[in-house]
């Protein structure tokens, strides 16, 4: 009896949202008397920070400072509509809706500023801080504030946009079935150590390494905490969370989570996470969506890892220390 080591490599692809009548998401932008502008969605924040990442979109469209806009997120029946928060959809789908109603927005804005400024709308440019000013004369200016004043209270204008984004649908190849269910897709690739001690068949995993590419990375840092996260769900998935009952019987099943079993913080992995970007052409400023796809790669990855320090194949999740010695045993019977 003794421990065994073994690695174990895994790499998917992901598609990023669904193809399902569209796919839409819609988004409402305006501004307020002040310069501040509001976006209303219909799309939740499940805590993947989408909301940070949708407020970046709409400034950096829009030419103002990301914490000069506000995102609401409403309700389904108050606010405009939306697929829904899944299938690693929200940044792709939903900002895109927002540019297209950050540039309605914006071309109102410029209008208003260039009549404040007499020139020529197409003569101006902001400078991403308030300020709105004539290209090459950055000393003919007027502030984002001052603009929105002279549209509500002096031109009596809205400063607002509305966005949908859709996606074409794709029908299926009469004679092959063939069709394309998503537009740009996620990749991701996983290396997985392990040890497995074959008299009780526990399982560790000593080390983790992701490599992901989504697209471009719009905020790097809540990226890279979403995928380290979403790494350690995987080893979750595959190690230990289970809704079923346990041995020997269902009353012997979790009843809360308590008795949920998921690893703690001595169980985890060392982790390694590398982002690749490759911008997707019709990515909100090039994203796609790493949302789910982060916890998945690492599941096959422990499960190959597995079989090469043991040599069995536990296909049925999670793979507990009993299902492995099963293995085990049925492997020293046929043998």
């Amino acid at each position: 009896m003794a421990i065994r080591r073994g690695r174990g490599v895994a790499a998917v692809n992901y598609p990023t949202g669904m193809n399902l009548g569209g796919d839409p998401s819609q988004a409402l932008v305006h501004s307020t008397p002040t310069g501040n502008f509001m976006v209303t969605l219909s799309s939740v924040d499940l805590g993947q920070g989408l909301k940070q990442v949708m407020a970046q979109i709409c400034a950096e469209t829009i030419g103002v400072p990301t914490e000069r806009v506000i995102i609401d997120t409403a309700d389904t029946d108050t606010g405009p509509h939306c697929m829904g928060t899944f299938a690693s959809r929200g940044t792709h789908r939903i900002g895109n809706a927002i540019i297209q109603a950050a540039r309605e927005a914006r071309h109102v804005m410029l209008e208003v500023a260039a009549e404040a400024l007499e020139v020529n709308a197409t003569d101006l440019d902001t400078d991403g801080e308030g300020n709105i000013h004539v290209k090459g004369a950055p000393q003919r200016s007027i502030s984002i504030f001052d603009t929105a004043l002279t549209a509500h209270f002096k031109l009596g204008l809205s400063i607002s946009g509305r966005g949908m984004f859709l996606v074409p649908r794709s029908y299926p190849e009469t004679e092959t079935g063939a069709m394309k269910p998503s537009t740009c897709y996620a990749h991701a690739c996983t290396v997985a150590d392990v040890e497995v001690d074959d008299e009780t068949g526990e399982v560790t995993v000593t080390s983790v390494k992701n490599v992901f590419e989504i697209g471009r990375a719009l905020n790097p840092r809540m990226v890279e905490q979403q995928l380290v996260g979403g790494s350690w769900m995987g080893i979750s998935h595959a190690l230990y969370e289970t809704t079923e009952p346990y041995y020997p019987s269902r009353e012997h099943g979790g009843t809360d989570f308590n008795e949920y079993l998921t690893p703690g913080p001595g169980d985890l992995a060392e982790t390694e996470t590398i982002v690749l970007e490759r911008p997707a052409t019709d990515g909100p400023y090039g994203a796609k969506g790493p949302g789910e796809m982060a916890a998945n790669p690492q599941i096959p990855a422990i499960a190959n890892a597995i079989f090469d320090a043991v040599g069995v194949r536990v296909d049925t999740l999670p793979i507990t220390p009993e299902r492995i010695l099963r293995a085990l045993k049925q492997q020293r019977a046929a043998h």
